[in-house]
C-alpha cells in the first residue's frame, strides 16, 4: 500500500538548517568515507574498535550454538539444522466471537476484520499465564491494499472502515498442546485495539489546544491507533504500542496553510495512500487540522483487563515512534528509550521522576506520566566510530525551548517533539529503528536501519555513529551510560556493527570486521536481546539479492554475542517479507517471530499457506525438536 520512505522523501524534503549546521559535530568527511581512507574507519575496519565492551575482558558471553544458515530467495522459513517452525496466527484468523473463517476471496469485511487478527504483525509480547499458556499481544502496523480489497484501492467508507480494522493491536491467548502451539479463539482475555477504539490522552501534553477537536472539546479522548510499529512491556505487566507512520493517514482535498509542525512530520494534503480522508472526515486536515496531533505517541496497554481503555502517554513525546525499551535503574527510576524512525531523526530518552515500586504493582501504572524527556547528541574525533555523547533535556524553559523559540509551554514542547529536538542541537540518524538494553550489562544498542540521504543534504553530514554517506547497509550503535547510571546525562559509544557486502566491496561498504560472506546482510530493524544476553537482529531491507545486495537473499534474522562481536545467520523469510517482532516462552524454549507482508506489491509469495493461497502475514513459533532452549 505504501512506501512510507518515498512518501517521506516527496513530501517532506530536507533543507538546510543553518542552526543544524553550527550544531553538527565534527565527522568524517565524505572523502573519507567513500573512500575508506580515514584511520579510524579502517582500523574499524580490520576489527581494532569492535565490540568494545566495559564488561570483564575474558567474558565471551552466551552460547550461540548452532549452525548458522545460508542466505536464500525461498518461498519459506529456512532455520538451523534441529530447529522447527509452525503457523500460530495469520491475518484475518478470527479470535472474537461471531468471528468466521478468512476468506480467500473477498478477504472479509470491515465486520469480520474487527473479529480477527490484523494485517502486518510486528511488534510483539508474550504474557505467561502458567506453563504452556500465555496471551501473545501484537501490533498490526498497516494493511496491503492489494491483498485487503479485490480492486487494491480503498475506494468507500466500508473500505476505510475495513482497512480502519486491519491496524492496530491483536491480543489473543495461545496454549501448547500436544507439543504444538494453538491460537485460543474466543478466549476471555482476546481483543481487538483498531484505528476506531475509545483511547485515553494522558501525561502533560493531555488537554492542549493543540489536541482538542469539535469531537473531543477536552483534548483527552481519542479514537484509535495505527500505524504501530513495534513496542515494549513495562516490569508492572504493561503492554507499550508505538505509532510511527500516522502522518500518512491525513491528507484533504483543500488547499492548506503553511504549517512548521506538519512540514516536519510530513503531513500534507496528499497523504500517502491510504485514502481514508475522503470518507472519514476525522482524517481530513482542513476540517481536523489537530487530529494528526493525536497521534504518534506511545500507547499503554493493559493486557490482562479486554475492558480496560488504552492510554496515550504524552510524557514521551511525539514522534514516529519504533519501540520502546523499558529500564528499571539501580535507583528505581524507569527510562524509557526510543528511536524516531525517519532520515535525519533522532533518539530520546526518557526517566521517570517516581520510582519503580516493586511491592506494589499498582502504584506504578502512571509512572509515564510524569518525568523527563531526553535527546541524545553524539560526538566524536574526525575518523573514528566511538566517541562520547550527551542527553539534553527537552523542557520547556531550558535549552532554548522558550515562548520566542515556538513553545508555549511543556505541552507544546511534547507535541512538537522534533522541532524541539532541532532546537536544541541533537544528532541527526540514519533512521533509529528498534532499541534493546542488555539485560546484564549497562549497554544500550539502536538499529540504524539506513540512510541514502547521509552526506547528500545539508543536515545529514556524515558523522562519527553515521560513518557513511548514502548508507544502503545500515549500522548496530551502541552505548553506555556514564557509571552504569541510565539517568546519567552522558555516555560513551562504539559501533557495534557495520552492515556491508564484503562480495562486493572492499572500502567501508563493505561492513566491519564482524561481516563476512556467509553472515552479510542490510537493514537492520528489528532487535531484542534473550534472558541470556544472546541478541537478536532483524532485518526489513532490500530482498533483490542483485547489486549492491548480491548474495543476502531474503530478509533475515541473525543472532551475535554482545561480547565478543560474533554473529550468525538464524533463520530466512519467505519472499518480500520483514522479519519482525520476537517474543520469548519464560523458558527460552519457544520463540515468537513475526513474518510481516510476504508478498508484497505482488510478489510472488503465498505464505504460508503455500499453493495458489493469498500470502498472509502471520505470527510464528520456532522450537527445537529436541525441546532444548532456543539459540543454545
Amino acid at each position: 500500500m505504501i512506501d512510507f520512505d518515498q512518501q517521506d522523501q516527496a513530501n517532506h524534503p530536507r533543507l538546510e538548517t543553518p542552526a543544524f549546521q553550527k550544531l553538527i559535530e565534527a565527522g568524517l568527511s565524505r572523502r573519507q568515507m567513500l573512500g575508506a581512507t580515514g584511520a579510524g574507519l579502517l582500523s574499524f575496519l580490520a576489527g581494532e574498535s569492535l565490540a568494545k565492551s566495559p564488561a570483564p575482558q575474558n567474558a565471551s558471553g552466551p552460547i550461540i550454538g548452532f549452525q548458522p544458515v545460508a542466505a536464500n530467495s525461498l518461498d519459506t522459513i529456512t532455520l538451523p539444522e534441529g530447529y522447527q517452525w509452525q503457523t500460530l496466527a495469520s491475518w484475518g484468523d478470527a479470535i472474537l466471537p461471531g468471528g468466521v473463517a478468512f476468506d480467500k476471496q473477498t478477504r472479509g469485511t470491515a465486520q469480520s476484520q474487527n473479529l480477527s487478527i490484523g494485517d502486518n504483525n510486528d511488534g510483539m509480547s508474550f504474557f505467561s499465564l502458567g506453563k504452556d499458556r500465555g496471551v501473545l499481544v501484537v501490533n498490526n502496523e498497516y494493511a496491503n491494499y492489494e491483498y485487503l480489497f479485490a480492486s487494491g484501492k480503498c475506494q468507500s467508507l466500508e473500505d476505510t472502515r475495513k482497512a480502519q480494522a486491519a491496524h492496530g493491536i491483536s491480543v489473543f491467548e495461545v496454549r501448547k498442546v500436544a507439543g504444538h502451539w494453538k491460537l485460543q479463539p474466543n478466549a476471555p482475555l482476546n481483543r481487538r485495539l483498531t484505528a476506531n477504539s475509545n483511547m485515553r490522552l494522558s501525561g502533560p501534553a493531555a488537554g492542549n489546544a493543540l489536541l482538542k477537536t469539535a469531537a473531543d472539546p477536552s483534548g483527552t479522548q481519542v479514537l484509535g491507533t495505527f500505524n504501530n510499529c513495534a513496542n515494549g512491556q513495562t516490569p508492572w505487566g504493561t503492554y507499550l504500542t508505538c505509532e510511527e507512520n500516522f502522518n500518512g493517514y491525513f491528507g484533504s482535498q483543500e488547499t492548506l496553510t503553511d504549517n512548521a509542525s506538519f512540514k516536519r512530520y510530513g503531513i500534507s494534503a496528499k497523504g500517502f495512500g491510504a485514502n481514508w480522508f475522503p470518507f472519514d472526515e476525522r482524517f481530513d486536515l482542513a476540517k481536523n487540522p489537530n487530529e494528526p496531533n493525536r497521534f504518534g505517541w506511545v500507547v499503554e496497554i493493559d493486557p490482562m483487563n479486554p475492558n480496560s481503555t488504552p492510554i496515550k502517554r504524552t510524557a514521551l513525546g511525539r514522534f514516529k515512534h519504533e519501540n520502546a525499551e523499558v529500564v528499571v535503574n539501580a535507583d528505581g527510576h524507569v527510562v524509557v528509550y526510543m528511536g524516531d524512525d525517519e532520515k535525519g531523526e533522532h533518539i530520546y530518552k526518557f526517566v521517570s521522576n517516581k520510582k519503580f515500586d516493586r511491592k506494589n504493582m499498582a502504584n506504578n501504572r502512571d509512572l509515564l506520566d510524569d518525568g523527563v524527556l531526553y535527546v541524545a547528541r553524539f560526538s566524536s574525533v574526525d575518523g573514528q566510530t566511538k566517541g562520547e555523547g550527551e542527553w539534553l533535556e527537552l523542557t520547556h524553559g531550558k535549552n532554548g525551548l522558550t515562548e520566542q523559540a515556538g513553545f508555549k509551554d511543556q505541552a507544546e514542547v511534547l507535541i512538537h517533539a522534533r522541532l524541539a529536538a532541532t532546537v536544541v542541537g541533537a544528532t541527526t540518524m540514519d533512521r533509529p529503528e528498534w532499541v534493546a538494553a542488555h539485560p546484564t550489562l549497562p549497554q544500550i544498542f539502536v538499529t540504524l536501519t539506513n540512510n541514502t540521504d547521509r552526506g547528500v543534504k545539508p543536515n545529514q553530514a556524515v558523522n562519527g555513529p553515521n560513518p557513511r554517506a548514502k548508507n544502503v547497509y545500515g549500522q548496530i550503535v551502541r552505548w553506555s551510560p556514564m557509571n552504569g547510571d541510565h539517568t546519567a546525562r552522558t555516555f560513551t559509544w562504539d559501533i557495534f556493527v557495520l552492515a556491508g557486502n564484503p562480495s562486493k566491496h572492499q572500502d567501508a561498504y563493505r561492513g566491519s570486521a564482524n561481516v563476512t560472506a556467509d553472515n552479510m546482510f542490510n537493514s537492520p530493524d528489528g532487535l531484542s536481546f534473550d534472558r541470556d544476553g544472546r541478541m537478536w537482529i532483524q532485518t526489513d531491507g532490500d530482498y533483490s539479492n542483485a547489486k549492491e545486495f548480491e548474495g543476502m537473499g531474503n530478509n533475515q534474522m541473525l543472532c551475535a554475542n554482545a561480547l565478543t562481536g560474533e554473529i550468525k545467520r538464524f533463520m530466512v523469510g519467505p519472499v518480500a517479507c520483514e522479519i519482525t517482532g520476537i517474543a520469548f516462552t519464560p523458558d527460552q524454549k519457544t520463540m515468537f517471530v513475526g513474518i510481516q507482508h510476504p508478498g508484497e506489491k505482488l510478489a510472488p509469495s503465498h505464505f504460508p499457506e503455500g499453493g495458489d493461497a493469498v500470502p498472509r502475514s502471520s505470527v510464528v513459533a520456532i522450537t527445537r525438536r529436541d525441546g532444548g532452549v532456543i539459540g543454545t
